[in-house]
């Protein structure tokens, strides 16, 4: 009764608020756009404008806020009343100092309208919530009513609320994002996330819609996604328990812990049969190993020296009492949430001062990423080299180790570009003293000079953690610049983050290192949970630290050398970063079948939260032990993973105590590693060209298949296969032996073409492909222009001269061929050249425009070899139909007519032959 009465209150003080503003609101929002707030009941003076940046709206239980940010975005915050932030505080995700446009208000007896040209917002008079429509007037997104919930709250001695806001979401739809999690799931419909930073779990608060709108859920605590309210009582069973002995890494390096697997059981019941969400919480910053099983039946199943401490999942359930069996580890407090799935999606953040989300229309999804970049910021593009092969291992352990592996992939004709020296290269002068230890590595800068002239380049791990009792680590700490009771340094403090940086600079940076493994940035178990930080509670910036620390290097490395590209590899991210040129990465996964299914939907989600750059540990961190060598079941997964990791924005491998080289695992596997590394380097190219439009347009590279096949909704639903850019479409092989593989190519018009055999096959149609070890499933789409170059041991061999053009028909098709330097900023200043390839389906010409720009360096001339590809002979066996000499001046290529003659002369010599041959 009393929140029947709450209700029924809240929606009389919202009429009479709307009642006050109905009149004046066709022409007063001026007094809004000065930042005046309306209050119930009260008319704001007259004004001369309509058309305004912000509209507010006061109540007795808060203030709504709604912003432009583009044409395509409006931001939404709702502030209880006895908030002092009515001003909102500076955002990390949100480009700072933009010019708001002006929406327009269109007020009604009903409805309000705030209209954009890409998006229009609605505020519903009679329940107060919000929807929004695209620039068609199809509704996007809806506030599900009476969702909108501030919650008071404490953190400590200090006041805070709960945000909440629900949205409805209809049965056809799909989401995706939110990072890169280990659950496997890719539609995240229904499905309850907790959002923490911790080791092989990234949480970005974006989603996208197969509805085409975008939401990022903008606060920078911890966020909870579709979380149960109902409980299921687990009690712990006085069982045996079974001991295993796990080999870990720490953040005092290397260790050996034990674990023993424990049996928590309990009961629940359900009233109605359907869909029942769950979720699962070790009670510990990090899990290891966990399952559940409901009536006997499997639910999830994770194992790993490192875990998310929450997993969700989605499961059918008949109406009646339930069995629940949980296994975890014995020193786990293990809780279980669960509630029927809704036709809602619901966040939550438990530490917030007001509700705050933005919009962002599509109706596309590169439209929405379009907006996304448009507000949140550019990524960078990497310099040229990142997309070649990256070398890794745990660890390399001299400055001679790392140049003789060198030595030894350039010997072996085994393509490479990145050498990377994992942590604890520091020995005696202790944890991350930014110092080699010189018994090992006597000169790091001759070392990086041997790397160099190898043609290579070399990327060094960093630490966000500085241990206390190294000389850094005291003035680190002499200096304030430590976070309460931790060894992570402060980069919420501006001083603290610029004492980082400058000791980087002047220890490491100056040495020539390249690239930058800035690893545990989350920082590592979630460690900023109950401490204090120069922005405050841990509580409060739980998922920002990663944005702090990528910035600090960012820029400051931006500001040393200004023409030199950054790159940064972390293990974390958060909404904004990507501007940082920081790469991720899966973390410290496992090895096995599962794990690497797993990565796929982890990989999709990354690209669907607005986050390009993404890669695993190909092979599996924690490997085997010694028996890998010569264990050919680790074999045939070693191969599946590079396999994958080939078609992902960053190739390269990783293993725990692990000598990672190829041709340490036997002639097979560096025969086919040699193969995938080939090809990788003749897409560079391709790759390249997609790199640019991740930095001009927001386009991820791994394209979950939502971009491209939005109306095939058997295509949604794939979570193991997407397309490379937007010619290649991938379905990685992720179960042992075997020799063909199931394939669901999507509806498109000329269908696809077999990569490795030119079979043209079907879309809407699921295929068996031949899958041989040595053979990753791999299509082109009807009407893709594939540039490839030659076949490069380093990317500093790249020259430009000669290119294969392969042009796929069966529809029309446009590339755009993108170029620069690859190694500075000029790009930015307009130093670049782009070639707009179209190919006519009907008429059987490729195009090739004036090329746009120049960069210094950059050739006049290329030797284009051009294939029609699709007439059952493999793509990298097939014959040039003609070969070009192009100038940078538009020409046309007719391919059919060359076709139709070299038929007509296979058929006359075939005549010939057979007149001249005598009859048996």
């Amino acid at each position: 009764m009393s929140d029947h009465k709450t209700k029924v209150s809240r929606r009389q003080a919202l009429r009479a608020a709307l009642a006050g503003l109905a009149a004046p609101l066709a022409n007063a929002s001026g007094a809004v756009a000065a930042g005046v707030p309306v209050s119930a009941g009260a008319a704001p003076a007259a004004l001369q404008s309509d058309r305004v940046p912000e509209w507010v709206l006061t109540t007795s239980q808060g203030t709504l806020r709604i912003s432009a940010l583009s044409e395509r975005a409006l931001r939404v915050r709702f502030l209880p009343t006895q908030s002092p932030a009515q001003v909102a505080p500076p955002s990390l995700a949100l480009l700072p100092n933009r010019t708001a446009p002006l929406m327009t208000q269109a007020p009604g007896t009903a409805v309000t309208r705030l209209e954009l040209p890409g998006i229009r917002g609605e505020m519903d008079h009679a329940t107060g919530a919000l929807r929004f429509l695209d620039r068609h007037g199809a509704v996007l997104l809806g506030e599900a009513a009476g969702t909108r919930r501030l919650t008071p709250s404490q953190l400590g001695e200090e006041p805070v609320f709960i945000a909440e806001q629900g949205f409805d979401s209809p049965a056809d739809e799909r989401l995706y994002g939110t990072g890169c999690f280990q659950d496997g799931a890719m539609d995240l419909r229904g499905l309850p996330r907790r959002l923490t930073q911790v080791n092989t779990q990234i949480s970005l608060p974006f989603m996208l819609s197969s509805r085409g709108y975008g939401l990022l859920w903008h606060n920078n605590g911890m966020a909870e996604l579709n979380t149960p309210e109902q409980r299921v009582a687990l009690n712990r069973v006085n069982a045996e328990s079974k001991a295993e002995v796990v080999d870990v890494t720490t953040t005092a390096g290397n260790a050996q812990v034990v674990r023993n697997v424990t049996r928590f059981e309990g009961s629940f019941r359900t009233d109605t049969a359907g869909r029942f969400a769950f979720l699962l919480d070790v009670g510990r910053p990090m899990g290891s190993r966990h399952s559940v099983e409901i009536d006997g039946k499997s639910c999830i199943e994770m194992a790993n020296p490192w875990l998310p401490p929450t997993v969700g999942f989605v499961v059918e359930l008949p109406a009646g009492e339930h069995r629940v069996l949980v296994q975890a580890d014995e020193h786990d407090a293990p809780s279980l949430q669960f509630g029927a799935v809704q036709a809602r999606t619901t966040w939550r953040s438990p530490v917030a001062d007001a509700i705050d989300y933005v919009v962002i229309a599509g109706p596309s999804a590169d439209e929405v990423m379009a907006g996304y970049r448009e507000i949140s910021g550019a990524t960078p593009v990497m310099p040229r080299w990142a997309y070649g092969y990256i070398h890794c291992r745990e660890r390399f352990h001299s400055s001679e180790e790392i140049v003789d592996t060198l030595r030894e992939f350039r010997r072996r004709k085994l393509p490479v570009d990145v050498m990377v020296q994992d942590w604890q290269y520091w020995g005696r002068h202790g944890w991350n003293a930014m110092r080699f230890d010189e018994d090992h590595y006597p000169d790091p800068a001759a070392l990086v000079r041997d790397v160099h002239g190898l043609k290579g380049r070399l990327m060094l791990s960093v630490w966000a953690r500085i241990a206390r009792d190294t000389e850094l680590g005291r003035s680190a700490a002499a200096g304030g610049h430590y976070i309460d009771q931790t060894d992570w340094v402060d980069f919420f403090n501006p001083k603290s983050a610029a004492f980082y940086w400058n000791n980087q600079r002047d220890r490491l940076l100056k040495l020539g290192i390249d690239a930058w493994w800035q690893d545990a940035t989350e920082p590592e178990n979630d460690d900023l949970a109950g401490r204090r930080t120069a922005a405050g509670r841990g509580e409060r910036v739980r998922l920002a630290y990663p944005w702090h620390v990528t910035r600090t290097v960012y820029e400051g490395q931006r500001q040393a050398l200004p023409d030199q590209r950054v790159m940064i590899m972390t293990r974390s991210a958060f909404p904004g970063q990507q501007r940082h040129a920081s790469a991720t990465w899966s973390g410290d996964i496992g090895n096995d079948w599962d794990t690497l299914k797993r990565q796929i939907p982890a990989g999709l989600n990354m690209s669907a939260a607005g986050y390009a750059y993404w890669t695993v540990d190909a092979g599996g961190f924690f490997r085997p032990g010694d028996g890998q060598y010569t264990d050919t079941a680790y074999h045939e997964r070693l191969i599946r993973w590079f396999q994958y990791a080939t078609f992902l924005p960053l190739q390269r491998v990783h293993g725990y105590m692990t000598n990672t080289e190829f041709w340490r695992y036997g002639d097979r596997v560096e025969a086919v590693a040699r193969q995938y590394l080939e090809l990788r380097y003749r897409l560079l190219p391709y790759l390249y060209s997609v790199a640019h439009e991740v930095h001009a347009k927001g386009s991820p590279i791994m394209r979950p298949l939502v971009f491209d096949f939005p109306d095939d909704p058997q295509a949604l639903d794939q979570a193991h296969s997407y397309l490379f850019g937007r010619a290649l479409h991938v379905a990685p092989v992720v179960a042992p032996q075997a020799s063909t593989w199931p394939v669901y190519l999507p509806q498109s018009a000329g269908g696809w073409v077999d990569f490795w055999t030119g079979e043209r096959r079907a879309g809407g149609r699921t295929h068996d492909v031949a899958s041989p070890l040595e053979r990753i499933p791999l299509h082109l789409r009807a009407g893709s222009i594939l540039p490839l170059g030659p076949v490069l041991q380093s990317t500093a061999d790249a020259t430009g001269e000669v290119l294969d053009l392969y042009v796929v028909p069966g529809r029309d098709g446009a590339f755009d061929l993108y170029e620069d330097g690859g190694l500075d900023y000029a790009y930015e200043r307009g130093a670049l050249s782009v070639v707009r390839m179209t190919w006519d389906d009907r008429r059987g010409v490729l195009r090739l425009s004036s090329r746009t720009g120049r960069f210094a360096g950059m050739r006049t001339t290329q030797r284009l070899r051009i294939h029609r590809f699709g007439d059952g002979q493999p793509a990298l066996q097939s014959t040039p139909l003609r070969e070009v000499v192009y100038t940078g001046r538009a020409i046309e290529v007719q391919l059919v007519q060359q076709q139709r003659q070299r038929a007509a002369n296979t058929s006359r010599n075939t005549l010939a032959r057979a007149v001249a041959e005598p009859k048996s």
